[in-house]
């Protein structure tokens, strides 16, 4: 199949024409790349020149005063909390413990007495076990658990603080110069 002449003609025009489109494209794509690293580049001296003192200024005015006075306050109560932990909380969790052991020992030998067919001590057995469970002093474990997740939480939160507000110098990302792309079309 053979093109006549005025088809190549319009051919070769048409492929001039998407050469040029192509040419111009590659300009603005040129073009807004450097638009785009002036004004990443500008932003970033707005940041460090406005942003950034304004953070360190609020940091130092607000955070950093109750920051202290926190820490003040743990290391005044640190002594009270582990006293307090020994005192109070250990030996609740040792009679929670102790209680739960005990239970299950009266209801083993409830299911025993009752496997034997001696039904009366095993109503005993199980009456024993009643009056244990009734028999309770200090915080539950419940309470003790609440404690333990109080604490871990307020961690947490500690450690979330301090990693939002600790000085890193290796955030900060030196400015690149700007690149721009081959304006030769790919064939």
């Amino acid at each position: 199949m053979s093109l006549t002449r005025k088809r190549t003609k319009e051919l070769k025009r048409l492929r001039s024409g998407a050469e040029d489109l192509w040419t111009q494209q590659q300009e603005v794509l040129a073009n807004a790349n450097a638009l785009a690293a002036e004004a990443r580049k500008q932003a970033g001296y707005y940041t460090r020149e406005e942003i950034a003192p304004r953070v360190r200024d609020g940091y130092d005015q607000y955070v950093r005063p109750a920051a202290d006075t926190a820490k003040a306050t743990a290391g005044r109560y640190a002594g009270q909390a582990r006293e307090r932990v020994v005192r109070d909380v250990i030996p609740a969790v040792g009679t929670a413990v102790g209680t739960a052991l005990s239970v299950v020992d009266h209801a083993r030998a409830a299911r025993a007495s009752a496997l034997a067919g001696e039904f009366k001590r095993a109503g005993k057995e199980l009456t024993k076990k009643t009056q244990v469970v009734t028999e309770k002093s200090g915080p539950g474990a419940g309470s003790v658990i609440a404690i333990g997740l109080g604490i871990i939480a307020a961690v947490g939160l500690l450690y979330a603080v301090w990693q939002t507000f600790r000085a890193d110098d290796e955030l900060w990302v030196a400015d690149e110069e700007p690149t721009t792309p081959a304006t030769d079309p790919v064939q």
